[in-house]
């Protein structure tokens, strides 16, 4: 690296995620909002990072807290890869290890089915080689596997991952587009993970393969540190007028959450109690109805985005939030906002 290149390097300003706080999580309890409802969780992980494990005991706590959630979506994360073996291959330890613990949960009798849909990483830049890939993970996922999440999240001027930035424009490149190419004919879906600044991106991969079911990720990233802090107020217009654009595209969903994370710039974590779930929806309910207005029911999940939304508030404060933000919606509404959608886009069986 260049002097001139690394100066540039430490200019960026980075921003860690927190980490979850038990103890700060119980100084707020919240009686559950419509406890019935059923729920499919369509995005949380597993793992263990910095000291904090988020296996299958950690989730049932969340799920078994009061909601009625029948079953999850676990979204790649980067965790149990393969160690060995083609670079390629690699991620598919993930999938082999979810499915793992999906099993578990099935041999305990849970009232959840965990993990009923996986979804794990492959290299699309292999373009066409990535379909060993694909039936590796089809292999591996015991009839769970369900789609791709090939993460495109690049800040210019911050960082807030733990990842290396992937290249600026990837959705464009060739290779990238013929491996995502081969999705479709494997019946698989594509999760998209990027800022705000990309949507217009998003809506030219969607257009270009309209067949292809894709869904972004956390109401598409909007971001509020760094250059962004400040001005929610501008920056909610630009979001909103590239998401418009986006639902034209009849391929695309969208997932209701994910606005707990250091990226969107709400800074909930350092108050001395936790978010109430009527702060959460006052704060968060603009993005939502965004989508839902633009994009409708049939398109738009709540997600948790558990563990990493954990750092703001508890699993039931947050779906008494997104109930909150529902409360208008007709009982179809709810059906779909809460369970259906997740369920079609995923094709969970009943």
């Amino acid at each position: 690296m260049s002097e001139q290149a690394g100066v540039h390097a430490r200019e960026i300003p980075v921003f860690p995620h927190p980490a979850p706080d038990a103890a700060w999580l119980a100084k707020l309890t919240e009686e559950i909002i419509d406890p019935a409802l059923p729920i499919v969780d369509p995005h949380h992980h597993l793992w263990e990072r910095d000291g904090s494990r988020y296996y299958l005991d950690a989730l049932l706590a969340d799920t078994g807290s009061g909601h009625n959630i029948a079953a999850t979506v676990f979204v790649q994360c980067m965790w149990a890869y393969r160690t060995d073996g083609p670079v390629e291959m690699r991620p598919v330890g993930e999938t082999e290890f979810v499915a793992g613990v999906a099993e578990e949960a099935e041999k305990r009798g849970c009232a959840t089915r965990v993990c009923a849909g996986i979804v794990g990483h492959a290299d699309l830049m292999l373009g066409e080689r990535v379909d060993a890939v694909l039936d590796a993970h089809k292999q591996a996922g015991g009839g769970r596997f369900r789609g791709i999440r090939h993460i495109t999240a690049r800040g210019e001027d911050f960082r807030a991952s733990i990842l290396e930035p992937p290249p600026a424009g990837l959705m464009a490149e060739p290779a990238f587009r013929a491996g995502f190419s081969r999705l479709r004919p494997a019946g698989l879906t594509f999760d998209a993970w990027l800022y705000h600044s990309q949507i217009a991106e998003l809506t030219a991969l969607a257009r270009t393969f309209p067949d292809t079911p894709i869904v972004i990720n956390h109401v598409g990233g909007p971001i509020g540190i760094g250059p962004y802090a400040g001005r929610r107020h501008e920056l909610f217009a630009t979001w909103r007028a590239s998401m418009r654009e986006l639902a034209t595209c009849a391929n695309v969903s969208v997932k209701l959450g994910g606005l707990g994370m250091i990226v969107s710039g709400f800074d909930f974590h350092k108050q001395s109690t936790p978010p109430s779930s009527a702060t959460l929806a006052a704060a968060w309910a603009p993005y939502f109805e965004a989508c839902i207005e633009d994009f409708g029911a049939a398109r738009c999940m709540f997600e948790s985005n558990f563990p990493v939304d954990k750092a703001m508030c508890s699993y039931p404060v947050l779906w008494n939030a997104f109930k909150r933000v529902a409360q208008g919606a007709t009982p179809a509404e709810k059906a779909r906002l809460f369970h259906d959608t997740a369920a079609a886009f995923y094709r969970l069986a009943a």
